[in-house]
């Protein structure tokens, strides 16, 4: 094994975190169109 568990957990956690959590994944155009809006 060439990582601990707790490593490998940590990087599992962030990786499903990084996914949409409500299972749609926005496209890149509507995340933009979001930040933006987030701004004004």
């Amino acid at each position: 094994m060439t990582q601990s568990k707790s490593q490998e957990e940590r990087q599992f956690r962030k990786r499903k975190e990084a996914q949409n959590s409500h299972g749609k994944v926005k496209s890149f155009k509507q995340l933009e169109a979001e930040a933006k809006k987030g701004e004004d």
